[in-house]
């Protein structure tokens, strides 16, 4: 069935495509909204700049077409992108797993940096947790794929996604929105702008998200899969003169969603516990709230000193908080559980200079980042009779100067250079202690007890620094299509495994160097047939090195425990091609496409787990890293009751990935395809806009997350995390 479907996706990205061919001969011109298509702005390069110039692989999702498919989250990215992978972390309810291109982060745990940047507006969110943001006031949301070390530096190896937030209007603006949906769906949106004068605006936004659990813990009874998010925005705008812009931002998000579980996947060699029948339901023991909170506070000044030279400040504070409980066995009994804490808090500065002449454009800029990342957490191992606590921080301060300056070497041809230094000065403490006695130890609120062992306690200081370059080319090929290549690099910073257990492997002490990726790409872009086609094609080839993994231990006596690894395991080629696009078929339909392939795959793999330096890159695969990825919807719009109505079926297909460097039968994910459907009726004043929305609608299920740790030691171990079963919604937006 999903071999079918990915032709279908094919053929239907080609359709698409060939179709603009035939109709544009016959024709009429084309709308106002398709000869646009090549004035859609992005801020890829830190500049404004039209998306079809950029010389960068970039997928720029508008708020209306992410309001038309009825996105609820960042996650729809992974659906309309390709050569992404945007999901839930396992375990968690908000915590954000990104991968483009086979480069991101699979683990989550404090101090292990991401491999993909998120920025909200122009500010870094240096951690995942509470990262999984809902798509409310807001423009547009980019997505930039490959390395961009260049200017934005560290820790965007894979890429980097840019959630840009509205900007206020001019005159008064009102928004509600409310949402009923499956599960008992409630969830309302409220926006609104207010202009005191011609100088001063302010706004705000609140949303607040509740739905039932998809499915039940069958041991407590509590909702599993619920949501119970709140979510706050402010902004105030102040323009005292023509030349100078001025930007207060706040946003905070409060997750108290119940603990997210797993699903056993095997039977369990103790207890006689076999898996649920639903693969949403869970038998976890482990009792305790989820509570996330994050926030952050940002100013952003932009002065126009004259029309070669503006200048821009971005001061940004953000903070975390997360407590939550995971039942890695997923039965009542505390063969593994982990209750765990996390904290973080990051003050980033950034300074630019944004220029432009008759003939060369570029920025140049200062960054500094001061950030602090901890935590503490417990595996209650009941089998052993322990409970490991693993405690540590790490504080960071990152300076790092840049420049990236675009150059017309004629009417038709464009250069562009730049490069990025990047120094790291790092810190950190780690603490692993084993307590007799398989429940919490006092480091997570447990009882007063002594310290059985002590496994690890060190704290180490280094300093890493990297030249990030970027160079390419541009050609217009015509007015409506260029043609590019580049070669650029990125790098994911060094640090020490939180995790690890220096009497087990005492490596860990040594930390992890960083890891690089140098990436090659050509592209073409633009639109074409009287611009009834908008399209934008990459071919890519990355040479990845230094590849930081996690590799999970365990042991028996005489040094009893489970840690983890992190290794710089060696080397990995990852190549592929992407296009995606709008066809203009009529008047009255268009079809979006996306179609990603990627060949990801280790040259080696060097594991230090066994004592002595092993190549296992044979049996090794990469995470994440589906072959082929698909999109295909089309939108049909008509007249009903004085009104527009858009109606746009949709087709998102997979192909077979693991979850885990190491392939697993039960746990890697078949090939899938998700089919959705939504209809959106806009008044003829445009002050009310009705939407139905269905999601999943062939009730698929798939795997997003996973853990293994197999064996009788842990009472077998393996469970699954499922992405949402077939919802369907109704919304009511009134605008005025």
């Amino acid at each position: 069935m999903n071999r079918i479907m990915k032709s279908v996706l094919l053929a239907g990205a080609a359709w698409s495509a060939v179709s603009s061919m035939a109709m544009a001969q016959d024709a009429a011109p084309a709308q106002e909204e398709a000869t646009a298509l090549d004035e859609i702005i992005v801020t890829a390069r830190r500049r404004d700049e039209q998306l079809k110039d950029v010389p960068i692989a970039v997928s720029a999702l508008s708020a209306e077409r992410l309001e038309q498919t009825g996105a609820v989250d960042i996650t729809a990215l992974q659906q309309q992108t390709p050569n992404a992978t945007v999901q839930v972390a396992r375990g968690s309810n908000s915590t954000l797993i990104s991968f483009i291109r086979g480069i991101g982060q699979q683990d989550p745990l404090w101090g292990f940096e991401p491999g993909v940047g998120l920025y909200i507006d122009d500010v870094y969110v240096a951690r995942p947790q509470g990262a999984v943001l809902d798509i409310f006031d807001v423009e547009r949301i980019e997505v930039l794929r490959g390395p961009q070390g260049t200017l934005y530096g560290r820790n965007t190896i894979g890429g980097a996604i840019k959630y840009v937030t509205r900007r206020l209007g001019s005159e008064p603006n009102f928004m509600a929105r409310g949402t009923l949906g499956s599960y008992n769906q409630r969830d309302i949106v409220v926006a609104a702008d207010l202009p005191f004068n011609d100088q001063l605006s302010i706004g705000g936004a609140f949303a607040k998200y509740d739905r039932d659990g998809y499915g039940t813990n069958l041991f407590t009874g509590e909702d599993q899969y619920d949501k119970n998010v709140t979510a706050y925005r402010a902004s105030a705008e102040w323009t005292p003169t023509d030349n100078l812009f001025v930007r207060l931002a706040f946003d905070r998000v409060e997750d108290d969603s119940n603990p997210r579980h797993g699903h056993r996947e095997v039977n369990s060699t103790v207890g006689g516990f076999t898996p649920p029948a639903s693969v949403y339901d869970t038998n976890a023991g482990i009792r305790g709230n989820q509570e996330v909170v994050t926030q952050g506070t940002s100013i952003t000044a932009e002065y126009v000193v004259n029309d070669m030279l503006t200048l821009k400040s971005i001061s940004a504070w953000r903070s975390g908080d997360t407590a939550t409980v995971i039942d890695f066995d997923q039965t009542p009994q505390p063969f593994l559980d982990v209750p765990a804490i996390y904290a973080d808090d990051q003050f980033t500065q950034e300074v630019q200079a944004i220029f432009e002449g008759e003939r060369w454009s570029g920025v140049a800029g200062l960054y500094y980042l001061d950030g602090e990342s901890s935590g503490v957490f417990d595996t209650i191992a009941g089998n052993l009779g322990l409970a490991i606590a693993a405690a540590g921080y790490v504080n960071t301060e990152s300076f790092s100067a840049y420049a990236d300056v675009s150059f017309d070497l004629s009417d038709r041809l464009h250069a562009s250079l730049g490069g990025r230094y990047t120094r790291d000065d790092k810190d950190a403490g780690v603490q692993r202690l084993f307590y007799l006695g398989a429940a919490r130890t006092p480091l997570t609120g447990g009882a007063a007890r002594p310290v059985f062992a002590t496994r690890t306690s060190y704290t180490a200081s280094d300093s890493f620094e990297q030249f990030t370059p970027r160079a390419s080319i541009s050609y217009d090929f015509t007015e409506e299509l260029t043609g590019y290549a580049s070669v650029s690099q990125g790098f994911k910073s060094g640090g020490w495994d939180m995790r690890g257990d220096a009497a087990l492997v005492p490596q860990t002490v040594n930390g992890y160097d960083p890891e690089t990726v140098t990436a090659y790409e050509l592209g073409l872009k633009g639109t074409a047939f009287d611009r009834r086609l908008s399209f934008a094609s990459a071919v890519f080839y990355s040479d990845y090195q230094d590849l930081q993994i996690t590799t999970q231990q365990v042991a028996t006596l005489p040094a009893t425990g489970i840690a983890s690894v992190v290794d710089n395991v060696g080397q990995a080629t990852i190549y592929g091609f992407e296009f995606e696009g709008t066809a203009f078929l009529t008047d009255n339909l268009t079809s979006n496409f996306a179609v990603g392939y990627l060949k990801n795959e280790f040259d080696e793999f060097i594991t230090l787990v066994t004592g002595t330096p092993v190549d296992i890159s044979n049996i090794r695969t990469p995470q994440n890293s589906p072959e082929w990825t698909a999109y295909w919807g089309v939108t049909w719009t008509g007249d009903l009751a004085g009104g527009e109505l858009a109606i746009t079926p949709s087709l998102a297909y997979r192909g077979d990935f693991s979850l885990f460097d190491a392939p697993d039968p039960v746990l890697d994910q078949d090939a899938y395809t998700l089919v959705d459907l939504s209809a959106v009726w806009t008044s003829p004043s445009g002050h009310y806009q009705v939407g139905i929305f269905g999601k999943n609608l062939t009730d698929e299920e798939y795997r997003i997350g996973g853990y293994n740790f197999a064996g009788a030691t842990f009472n077998n171990s393996i469970s699954a995390f499922y992405g949402p079963p077939r919802t369907v919604s109704a919304s009511l937006t009134v605008r005025y």
